[in-house]
Protein backbone atom coordinates (compact mmCIF):
# COMPACT_ATOMS: atom_id res chain seq x y z
CA UNK A 1 0.00 0.00 0.00
CA UNK A 2 3.05 2.44 1.06
CA UNK A 3 4.62 1.80 -2.67
CA UNK A 4 1.75 2.34 -4.31
CA UNK A 5 1.32 5.58 -2.45
CA UNK A 6 4.73 6.52 -3.08
CA UNK A 7 4.19 6.21 -6.83
CA UNK A 8 1.04 8.03 -7.13
CA UNK A 9 2.60 11.37 -4.90
CA UNK A 10 5.69 11.47 -8.05
CA UNK A 11 3.04 10.28 -10.77
CA UNK A 12 3.34 13.07 -13.75
CA UNK A 13 -0.70 13.05 -13.16
CA UNK A 14 -0.24 14.25 -9.49
CA UNK A 15 2.77 16.41 -9.66
CA UNK A 16 0.96 18.23 -12.12
CA UNK A 17 -2.02 18.60 -10.27
CA UNK A 18 0.27 19.90 -6.98
CA UNK A 19 2.29 22.36 -9.09
CA UNK A 20 -0.62 24.12 -10.20
CA UNK A 21 -2.61 23.99 -6.80
CA UNK A 22 0.12 25.62 -5.72
CA UNK A 23 0.25 28.27 -8.61
CA UNK A 24 -3.57 29.15 -7.86
CA UNK A 25 -2.90 29.46 -3.71
CA UNK A 26 0.20 31.83 -4.88
CA UNK A 27 -2.23 34.14 -7.47
CA UNK A 28 -4.25 34.94 -4.29
CA UNK A 29 -0.66 36.48 -2.38
CA UNK A 30 -1.29 39.97 -2.57
CA UNK A 31 2.99 40.10 -3.81
CA UNK A 32 5.71 42.76 -4.18
CA UNK A 33 8.94 41.81 -5.76
CA UNK A 34 11.88 44.46 -3.93
CA UNK A 35 15.40 45.07 -5.05
CA UNK A 36 15.44 42.45 -8.36
CA UNK A 37 16.90 44.64 -10.88
CA UNK A 38 20.33 44.89 -10.16
CA UNK A 39 21.48 41.26 -10.01
CA UNK A 40 19.54 40.52 -13.37
CA UNK A 41 21.19 43.52 -15.27
CA UNK A 42 24.28 41.69 -13.68
CA UNK A 43 23.59 38.54 -15.07
CA UNK A 44 22.11 40.12 -18.39
CA UNK A 45 25.95 41.64 -19.03
CA UNK A 46 27.69 38.24 -18.57
CA UNK A 47 27.84 38.17 -14.72
CA UNK A 48 26.92 34.81 -12.57
CA UNK A 49 24.34 34.89 -9.76
CA UNK A 50 23.93 32.89 -7.23
CA UNK A 51 20.83 33.55 -5.33
CA UNK A 52 19.95 32.12 -1.95
CA UNK A 53 17.34 31.26 1.16
CA UNK A 54 16.30 30.08 3.82
CA UNK A 55 14.51 26.50 3.64
CA UNK A 56 11.81 27.87 5.69
CA UNK A 57 11.25 30.88 3.02
CA UNK A 58 11.53 28.88 -0.33
CA UNK A 59 7.32 28.10 -1.07
CA UNK A 60 6.33 31.85 -1.71
CA UNK A 61 9.03 31.73 -4.40
CA UNK A 62 7.55 29.50 -6.63
CA UNK A 63 5.27 31.66 -8.50
CA UNK A 64 7.08 34.50 -8.94
CA UNK A 65 10.59 32.92 -9.89
CA UNK A 66 8.48 31.45 -13.48
CA UNK A 67 9.45 35.64 -14.00
CA UNK A 68 13.23 34.25 -14.23
CA UNK A 69 12.48 30.90 -16.23
CA UNK A 70 14.02 32.46 -19.19
CA UNK A 71 17.42 32.34 -17.39
CA UNK A 72 17.13 28.55 -16.93
CA UNK A 73 18.13 28.46 -13.22
CA UNK A 74 19.59 25.62 -11.48
CA UNK A 75 18.49 24.24 -7.99
CA UNK A 76 20.10 21.43 -5.81
CA UNK A 77 17.48 19.22 -4.61
CA UNK A 78 17.69 16.34 -2.32
CA UNK A 79 17.09 12.91 -3.36
CA UNK A 80 14.40 12.03 -1.26
CA UNK A 81 10.69 11.04 -2.22
CA UNK A 82 9.64 14.83 -1.48
CA UNK A 83 12.64 15.96 -3.33
CA UNK A 84 11.12 14.10 -6.60
CA UNK A 85 8.07 15.71 -6.61
CA UNK A 86 9.81 19.34 -5.43
CA UNK A 87 12.14 18.43 -8.90
CA UNK A 88 9.33 17.73 -10.94
CA UNK A 89 7.33 20.77 -10.22
CA UNK A 90 10.74 22.61 -10.64
CA UNK A 91 10.79 21.70 -14.05
CA UNK A 92 7.65 22.69 -14.92
CA UNK A 93 8.60 26.37 -13.60
CA UNK A 94 11.78 26.19 -15.70
CA UNK A 95 14.34 25.47 -13.62
CA UNK A 96 16.72 22.71 -14.18
CA UNK A 97 16.85 20.30 -10.51
CA UNK A 98 19.97 19.08 -9.46
CA UNK A 99 19.71 16.13 -6.86
CA UNK A 100 21.19 15.80 -4.01
CA UNK A 101 22.34 17.23 -0.88
CA UNK A 102 24.75 17.65 1.90
CA UNK A 103 23.34 14.09 3.05
CA UNK A 104 23.28 11.73 0.33
CA UNK A 105 24.95 12.46 -3.57
CA UNK A 106 26.15 16.05 -2.43
CA UNK A 107 29.64 16.34 -4.25
CA UNK A 108 28.06 15.17 -7.74
CA UNK A 109 25.31 17.60 -7.55
CA UNK A 110 27.64 20.37 -5.91
CA UNK A 111 30.25 19.77 -9.22
CA UNK A 112 26.61 19.67 -11.40
CA UNK A 113 25.42 22.66 -9.78
CA UNK A 114 28.79 23.86 -10.59
CA UNK A 115 28.70 23.63 -14.21
CA UNK A 116 25.24 24.41 -14.92
CA UNK A 117 25.87 27.95 -12.90
CA UNK A 118 29.02 28.53 -15.32
CA UNK A 119 26.86 27.75 -18.06
CA UNK A 120 23.64 29.49 -17.49
CA UNK A 121 24.84 31.94 -15.11
CA UNK A 122 21.78 31.60 -13.01
CA UNK A 123 21.15 29.28 -9.88
CA UNK A 124 18.47 29.00 -6.57
CA UNK A 125 20.19 27.36 -3.55
CA UNK A 126 18.95 26.39 -0.17
CA UNK A 127 21.74 27.28 2.29
CA UNK A 128 20.46 25.41 5.47
CA UNK A 129 19.63 22.26 3.08
CA UNK A 130 16.74 20.15 2.81
CA UNK A 131 17.13 19.30 6.71
CA UNK A 132 18.99 21.87 8.17
CA UNK A 133 19.87 22.99 10.73
CA UNK A 134 17.78 26.11 10.80
CA UNK A 135 19.68 29.12 10.77
CA UNK A 136 23.39 27.44 10.14
CA UNK A 137 24.76 28.38 6.41
CA UNK A 138 26.31 25.05 4.91
CA UNK A 139 29.88 25.49 3.72
CA UNK A 140 28.81 24.32 0.25
CA UNK A 141 26.77 27.61 -1.22
CA UNK A 142 30.59 29.34 -0.58
CA UNK A 143 32.03 26.82 -2.51
CA UNK A 144 29.87 26.83 -4.91
CA UNK A 145 30.09 30.68 -5.42
CA UNK A 146 33.85 30.26 -5.10
CA UNK A 147 33.87 27.95 -8.23
CA UNK A 148 31.96 29.92 -10.48
CA UNK A 149 33.15 33.10 -10.03
CA UNK A 150 29.43 34.28 -8.92
CA UNK A 151 28.01 36.77 -6.76
CA UNK A 152 25.66 35.91 -4.22
CA UNK A 153 22.47 37.45 -3.94
CA UNK A 154 20.50 36.92 -0.83
CA UNK A 155 16.92 36.77 -0.67
CA UNK A 156 13.86 36.84 1.65
CA UNK A 157 10.30 36.19 1.58
CA UNK A 158 7.77 37.49 4.66
CA UNK A 159 3.56 37.61 4.73
CA UNK A 160 1.89 39.85 6.54
CA UNK A 161 -0.57 36.99 7.64
CA UNK A 162 1.54 33.25 7.61
CA UNK A 163 1.14 29.81 9.17
CA UNK A 164 4.62 28.17 10.83
CA UNK A 165 4.77 24.28 10.55
CA UNK A 166 5.95 22.63 13.53
CA UNK A 167 8.96 21.54 11.62
CA UNK A 168 13.04 21.84 12.03
CA UNK A 169 12.39 25.05 9.76
CA UNK A 170 9.23 26.55 11.24
CA UNK A 171 7.87 26.37 7.40
CA UNK A 172 6.13 29.69 6.08
CA UNK A 173 3.01 28.90 4.21
CA UNK A 174 1.13 32.94 3.45
CA UNK A 175 -2.16 32.90 4.21
CA UNK A 176 -4.76 33.35 1.33
CA UNK A 177 -5.08 37.28 0.15
CA UNK A 178 -2.15 38.24 2.63
CA UNK A 179 0.48 40.77 1.82
CA UNK A 180 3.76 38.96 0.85
CA UNK A 181 7.23 41.00 0.58
CA UNK A 182 10.07 39.13 -2.13
CA UNK A 183 13.15 40.87 -0.95
CA UNK A 184 16.38 40.30 -2.70
CA UNK A 185 19.45 41.72 -1.17
CA UNK A 186 22.84 43.54 -2.34
CA UNK A 187 25.28 41.48 -4.27
CA UNK A 188 28.13 39.64 -2.56
CA UNK A 189 31.56 38.80 -3.70
CA UNK A 190 33.51 36.62 -1.87
CA UNK A 191 37.51 36.41 -2.76
CA UNK A 192 38.30 32.97 -4.12
CA UNK A 193 40.57 31.66 -1.90
CA UNK A 194 41.68 28.05 -0.01
CA UNK A 195 42.54 28.93 3.33
CA UNK A 196 39.89 27.26 5.13
CA UNK A 197 40.04 30.22 8.26
CA UNK A 198 39.02 32.36 5.64
CA UNK A 199 36.34 30.15 3.65
CA UNK A 200 34.87 29.81 7.39
CA UNK A 201 34.97 33.74 8.02
CA UNK A 202 32.92 34.23 4.83
CA UNK A 203 30.50 31.52 5.41
CA UNK A 204 29.51 33.07 8.99
CA UNK A 205 29.46 36.68 6.89
CA UNK A 206 26.59 35.32 4.57
CA UNK A 207 24.97 34.12 7.94
CA UNK A 208 24.95 37.19 9.73
CA UNK A 209 23.47 38.50 6.71
CA UNK A 210 20.83 36.21 6.11
CA UNK A 211 19.72 35.59 9.77
CA UNK A 212 18.17 38.94 10.31
CA UNK A 213 15.36 37.65 7.26
CA UNK A 214 15.29 34.25 9.15
CA UNK A 215 14.74 35.30 12.78
CA UNK A 216 12.00 37.89 11.84
CA UNK A 217 9.69 35.12 9.88
CA UNK A 218 10.47 33.17 13.76
CA UNK A 219 8.91 35.76 15.89
CA UNK A 220 6.13 36.93 13.87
Amino acid sequence: MRIKLDRFLVSEAFVSFFYRLILFYSWTFRLKIENDQDWMDYRRNGGVVLLCTWHQQFFSAVRPFKNYKTFNPSIMISQSRDGEIVAKMAVRNGWNPVRGSSSKGGMGALKKMIALLKEKKLAVHIVDGPRGPSGIVKAGTIRLAHAADAVIVPFSVSAEKAWYFNSWDKFILPKPFSKVFLRFGEMIKFDRVKDREIIERQRLRLEEVMLPALTLSLNK
